[in-house]
């Protein structure tokens, strides 16, 4: 049975459980799937490439979170909601697929986001499935940028944005969080890399976003 990280938000989408996890991920009971969005593998390498002295420790601790909530959750499929390398080919491409073997039980799928570029032979390893642009899976659909317009009676998961939502304190204090952002059939999730900044969310009433901490998810309401 899976075991739900402390501090998960439980909620309810085309009438099935859906556990937003303060890891940033979701994970669907119904189908043992975990999604992530925009973990930019590879981007550390990157940037030292660039002369831009960061260390790899940032993704090591990616790593290792993806290992924890395999090993809570026993999901049988991963889904990255694309951005999972950084650009073009490093040598961190072979430590994520070094990584990904250590999981035969787990089915790693790949939805491409506009960072997803090394040429498609790099893919055709028994580690991945691959899928252009989007994918249907039970009544949601799985894309990397947000759909303008979702299908009739699907749910639309998706990344991209790397959506944040300031919190305001009594003393005017202000600090930005990384969030879930629900609106409408759509949810955005978090980015899942720790190297990535946040894209401040335009709020209406009738939308919803949860906030996350280290420790856990909140759920915000907004006052118009």
């Amino acid at each position: 049975m899976p075991t739900y990280p402390n501090g998960t938000q439980t909620i309810q989408i085309q009438d099935k459980e859906v556990c937003l996890l303060p890891e940033k991920a979701v994970f669907l009971p119904g189908s043992l799937s975990l999604l992530i969005a925009d973990p930019h593998f590879g981007k550390a390498a990157h940037f030292r490439k660039s002369g831009i002295p960061v260390t790899e420790k940032v993704h090591i601790h990616d790593f290792l979170k993806i290992q924890k909530l395999i090993e809570s959750l026993q999901p049988t499929d991963i889904y990255f909601l694309g951005d999972l390398f950084h650009s073009d080919w490093n040598e961190s491409w072979n430590d994520l697929e070094a990584f990904a073997g250590y999981f035969p039980v787990c089915q790693f799928h790949l939805i491409k986001g506009n960072h997803d570029i090394l040429p498609e032979a790099f893919y055709r390893s028994e580690v991945w499935n691959v899928h252009p642009e989007s994918l249907v899976l039970e009544n949601y659909i799985l894309t990397h940028e947000p759909m303008e317009s979702v299908p009739d009676g699907l749910f639309n998961f998706c990344g991209h944005i790397h959506p944040g939502i300031s919190l305001f304190g009594a003393g005017k204090q202000r600090l930005t969080l990384p969030c879930y952002f629900l609106s409408g059939n759509q949810m955005i999730l978090p980015a899942f890399g720790r190297f990535t900044g946040l894209f401040g969310m335009k709020c209406e009433k009738s939308d919803q976003a949860f906030a996350v901490t280290d420790k856990k998810v909140i759920p915000v309401n907004f006052m118009q």
